[in-house]
């Protein structure tokens, strides 16, 4: 199993190439841990080996011990469409889910409001109803006004047949106000110029 921060497909077809069967499931301590998991169905297997990655990406839905998981805006409550663009917050309810910080009634107030766990990460929902990550609301890079995910360029670094690992985080930038940097090691023996890997 992977949890943790959301694993990039390169990394997920990698693992599969070595033999191993993946499931990726994604939580909180606020969630009592693992909370969702990608589902994997069966029709799936016919696919190529990178779209299994990109869907097995993906967190999916809650499991049986969990009431509920949604993608909502967190202002109106609303549910967004399922239609893999419209971006929202994930929230949980349930038994499994906590009932509070210890003695912080303000912080419980604001995570628990309208009766949902606001967990603070924003996702999409796939027609088919599964949850898409994108990005935690504070680490979404704003640059010029527009809004980046350091998961979907981590994602792309990743899968540049030179590049073994990538962290992607926000840098000041006096024009734009922040940009993407990115931190690449490439694979022992391969070799990529930092202008490759840009326009890559």
């Amino acid at each position: 199993m992977t949890g943790g921060a959301p694993p990039p497909p390169r990394v997920l077809f990698a693992v599969e190439e070595l033999g191993f069967v993946v499931y990726h499931i994604y939580g909180l301590t606020e969630t009592y841990g693992p909370a969702t998991v990608c589902t994997w169905m069966p029709e799936w297997d016919a696919l190529p080996a990178e779209d299994r990655a990109r869907l097995k990406a993906r967190q999916g839905f809650h499991h049986v011990a969990v009431q509920d998981v949604d993608v909502k805006h967190p202002d109106t409550m609303e549910s967004v469409p399922h239609d893999g663009e419209t971006v929202g917050e994930v929230m949980f309810r349930g038994n499994t889910v906590m009932s509070g910080y210890y003695k912080d009634v303000k912080a419980t107030k604001e995570s628990m409001a309208g009766g949902w766990l606001h967990t603070g990460d924003l996702a999409v929902r796939h027609p088919d109803g599964y949850i898409e990550l994108k990005d935690r609301a504070k680490d979404i890079i704003i640059s010029g006004g527009e809004n980046i995910s350091s998961i979907e360029v981590e994602s792309v670094i990743f899968s540049h047949p030179a590049v073994l690992e990538a962290a992607v985080v926000a840098r000041p930038d006096d024009h734009w106000g922040e940009t993407p940097c990115a931190f690449v090691k490439l694979k022992d023996g391969a070799s990529a110029t930092e202008a490759e890997i840009i326009s890559f």
